[in-house]
């Protein structure tokens, strides 16, 4: 099982932290990555939720798991870049991803959901004049940040039933499962939300 992006009871000073702090952090990272150009730029963003990620002692085993199936995803975008564009942009694609990922686990595991929801409620107060609910805005930022986690979470279980049996190495026993009840899982959660009147 993986921690990534889980909320663990902590007392690091990203843990202490205000919510907004961590939040407007998270976001000035994302505008920084993508105005960023060049290897160097890239690497030097992704020190930064390397780094954060140690100060919030997030657990090294169970957080690299946590990113294996982003870390695939990601050299895979980046050996398409190699061929088409050369190594740099490949390498810049591979750490913008990571950063991206990386930076909102460690927001997500140093955050309390209740409280997370609060600090994005609160933000999302001036789209209100525009017709947008501010608790389903922070709602659906809340839950694209749990995404990735969760379905890295769904990736290892699977595939742990499928080392278990002996067949690990061929893709297509663990990754159809795997896909399957991610869609399931997505499909549920509609419908709860449904269920709750939250979305139509």
């Amino acid at each position: 099982m993986t921690l990534l992006g889980v909320h663990r009871t902590a007392r690091t000073p990203l843990d202490r932290a205000p919510v907004a702090t961590k939040l407007v952090g998270l976001a000035l990272l994302g505008v920084a990555v993508v105005a960023s150009r060049g290897v160097a730029a890239s690497l030097a963003l992704l020190a930064v939720p390397v780094t954060a990620a140690g100060i919030a002692a997030l657990p090294l085993r169970p957080t690299v798991r946590g990113l294996l199936p982003v870390l695939v995803t990601a050299l895979l975008a980046g050996a398409y870049q190699a061929w088409a564009r050369g190594w740099g942009p490949a390498v810049e694609v591979v750490a913008d991803l990571l950063t991206l990922v990386l930076a909102a686990a460690v927001v997500t595991a140093t955050t309390p959901a209740d409280r997370l929801l609060d600090a994005l409620a609160r933000a999302a107060r001036p789209l209100r004049r525009v017709g947008l609910p501010p608790d389903l805005v922070a709602l659906a930022v809340a839950l694209v940040l749990r995404t990735v986690p969760e379905i890295a979470r769904t990736v290892h279980e699977v595939r742990d039933a499928a080392r278990a049996r002996g067949v690990e190495r061929d893709p297509r026993v663990w990754l159809t499962p795997a896909v399957l009840r991610v869609v399931g899982r997505a499909r549920d959660l509609g419908e709860a939300l449904a269920a709750r009147g939250i979305v139509d």
